[in-house]
């Protein structure tokens, strides 16, 4: 419970992950308490992995929405650069502050710094109050009959379902605060440089989205109305923008928080419990993380340690590229790279591919999706690259390995996809748009391509690749 208001003295607000004022419960208890508020953004320079490009880009438009919500409310945002117990020490001198709240996170250099950073405050005598307001169930919480965590996703989700369910009836998500009472003195500002200086890659990506708390909850909305009643097949359909909602780059900013979208789910009486198990998959990621800190950097099964990846930086660059000479794959590459974001059915081709047709560690994947996904999570995104993998918790069998031009045939079928972000394929008949190197000359000639000047002659031919992976998969076995 928040203390009663006992002085004059503001009480911070220290936004992370929660860039919203509806149910953002940490600053819900901070606006109960009627003190005074220094709502504080820190762009932490001491973070043991700092964010990448693409998410930066976003973290700047979402904090221009939310200092524009906090004044018309009567606040104000605070934006600090620097290590952040240093810099909340230096908002607690300069303000006078005797609180601070925030919502927790859950990877291992968040709870370590969180933890002391807490201690430190209280030793001081600063109140520190923190809430989870990023999970539908904290990572502990939902446990085995044996007492442990789950493994696998499906029995977690129906356990973890018969938790929400009745909490979310009892405590529906928190609206947004009328006014927010600002603290009046000034205090000492920095100016964040979070957009890339090189690049005009910023403008470019941001046609295609609206950070902020409004343009989430515009997306959630356009998606409610209609799109979900064909969620189960139209998600599989990369050039379908209406098939899934989109809404990845908002949760992981926090600017919609998952109780919000299983409350406006279930409200809307719609069939949704195939898009709200992707919010499970979401939750599942976040114990898998917890209770494995290292997950980005280690086998969750240690029998992939023996495992021996390729080392071959021409290959992965042509990946990064989307120039790999196969068309599904490389159209996912180039969806990433001018949205940022990818159509999660091509996710599991573009990262298959990369470790098993390539044999590149999947760590190397990972980095790179970190570094160029608007919505970078530190679960989700390591929960997955092991998933395809094989190496993770309930992940699909190494030997399940993506036939790179099949999915295309099957999940686009006439093309659209493929001729929407590789462009020099648009004339290729859609016989031949997934495989143009089986194409006849004439074909190709009347097309205006040329393989390997125009587009790619696939980097590996798919059967040798395939046989390679499994029988490096053998031997890491000793087999």
């Amino acid at each position: 419970m928040t203390q009663e208001k006992t002085s004059d003295a503001p009480a911070i607000v220290w936004f992370r992950r929660d860039l919203r004022l509806a149910d953002n419960p940490a600053l819900m208890a901070a606006v109960e308490t009627e003190r005074p508020l220094v709502l504080l953004y820190i762009d932490e320079t001491d973070l043991e992995r700092p964010y990448g490009a693409a998410k930066k880009v976003w973290l700047h438009h979402s904090l221009n929405s939310l200092s524009k919500s906090i004044h018309d409310k009567g606040g104000k945002l605070l934006l600090r650069e620097g290590p952040a117990e240093a810099v909340l020490d230096d908002v607690i001198k300069q303000s006078g502050a005797e609180a601070v709240f925030w919502n927790r996170r859950y990877e291992a250099d968040g709870i370590e710094r969180d933890s002391n950073i807490k201690a430190s405050l209280q030793d001081r005598d600063i109140e520190v109050e923190t809430f989870n307001g990023s999970l539908l169930t904290e990572p502990w919480e939902v446990e085995t009959q044996a007492g442990g965590y789950y493994k696998v996703f499906t029995p977690y989700w129906r356990a973890a379902s018969q938790v929400i369910g009745p909490r979310m009836a009892a405590n529906p998500p928190l609206k947004a605060p009328n006014e927010l009472i600002p603290f009046q003195k000034n205090l000492k500002e920095d100016e964040l440089d979070l957009l890339p200086k090189s690049l005009d890659w910023d403008e470019k990506v941001m046609t295609d989205w609206s950070p902020g708390e409004n343009g989430a909850r515009d997306r959630l909305n356009s998606f409610l109305k209609g799109p979900i009643k064909e969620y189960t097949d139209a998600r599989n359909i990369p050039s379908n923008e209406t098939g899934t909602s989109r809404l990845s780059p908002h949760l992981a900013a926090g600017e919609i928080s998952p109780k919000q979208i299983w409350q406006a789910a279930r409200d809307g009486k719609h069939d949704a419990d195939k898009f709200l198990s992707e919010i499970g998959w979401r939750e599942f990621s976040y114990v898998l993380l917890y209770h494995n800190p290292k997950l980005a950097e280690k086998n969750y099964k240690a029998d992939f340690d023996n495992f021996e990846w390729r080392t071959d930086k021409k290959s992965f660059e042509a990946w990064t590229k989307g120039q790999t000479g196969y068309p599904f794959v490389d159209a996912g590459m180039r969806e990433l790279w001018q949205t940022g974001w990818m159509h999660n059915r091509v996710r599991m081709v573009v990262a298959s591919f990369l470790i098993k047709h390539l044999l590149i560690d999947w760590r190397d994947g990972e980095a790179w999706f970190w570094d160029t996904l608007l919505e970078a999570d530190p679960a989700a995104n390591s929960a997955s690259w092991q998933w395809v993998a094989g190496s993770g918790a309930d992940a699909a069998p190494y030997f399940r390995i993506f036939n790179p031009f099949g999915q295309g045939e099957k999940f686009d079928e006439d093309g659209d996809y493929v001729r929407k972000f590789v462009p020099e394929l648009k004339d290729i008949p859609n016989k031949y748009i997934q495989t143009p190197w089986k194409a006849p000359k004439e074909i190709l000639k009347k097309a205006g391509v040329t393989l390997g000047e125009t587009y790619p002659e696939p980097l590996v031919e798919h059967t040798h690749a395939r046989e390679r992976a499994l029988s490096r998969y053998k031997e890491s076995r000793g087999e």
